[in-house]
């Protein structure tokens, strides 16, 4: 049976992502990235063009038999808008678009199973634009992008946006989901 297992998601600035997935209980490792673009070895600033195509990624390493892929596409769309496209708040482009780069076709099975089933319930007053894509080459972003939320705590952007979607998934997942 494996012993990891891997996500790779976009839902707006990697921070957020990488801050909230750090607290999940059964996640081994996070880290911030870039996936899905045409340009080889991309960096910060040419993604932010919105012109490589890339998307800021977190790839999540977890134990499957500790936490599940289904959870973790839970915490994922609960602690973003999946139905905003190219846009997460203020952060506008296509490399914050909402998307699920799957690596087997039981991630995308689940995957397209979870949108099918939020959209049914009406979860969210507009239909999930959450893509889904096969994975691709994963470049790892610039260290300081790694834990920034960790190391920046304070910093404006972490104070505003990081950590409301941090208290949302505590709060949402604290008995269930949160390492203790």
């Amino acid at each position: 049976m494996a012993t990891s297992e891997t996500a790779t998601l976009g839902g707006g600035c990697f921070w957020c992502l990488e801050a909230v997935y750090d607290e999940m209980q059964g996640v081994l490792t996070v880290e911030s990235g870039y996936m899905g673009g045409h340009l080889a070895n991309p960096d910060y600033r040419s993604v932010c063009t919105g012109t490589t195509g890339h998307v800021e990624v977190v790839q999540v390493t977890f134990d499957p038999a500790v936490t599940t892929y289904h959870q973790i596409l839970e915490v994922f769309f609960a602690t973003h808008d999946p139905t905003t496209r190219d846009r997460q708040g203020n952060d506008a482009g296509p490399q914050y678009r909402s998307v699920i780069f799957y690596h087997s076709d039981a991630q995308r099975t689940a995957a397209e199973q979870m949108i099918a089933e939020l959209d049914h319930q009406g979860a969210y007053s507009r239909p999930i634009v959450t893509d889904l894509r096969a994975a691709a080459e994963f470049y790892i972003a610039e260290d300081y992008h790694q834990e920034y939320f960790l190391n920046n705590p304070q910093q404006p952007y972490c104070t505003f946006v990081v950590s409301p979607k941090l208290k949302k998934f505590r709060e949402k997942f604290a008995a269930k989901l949160r390492k203790h």
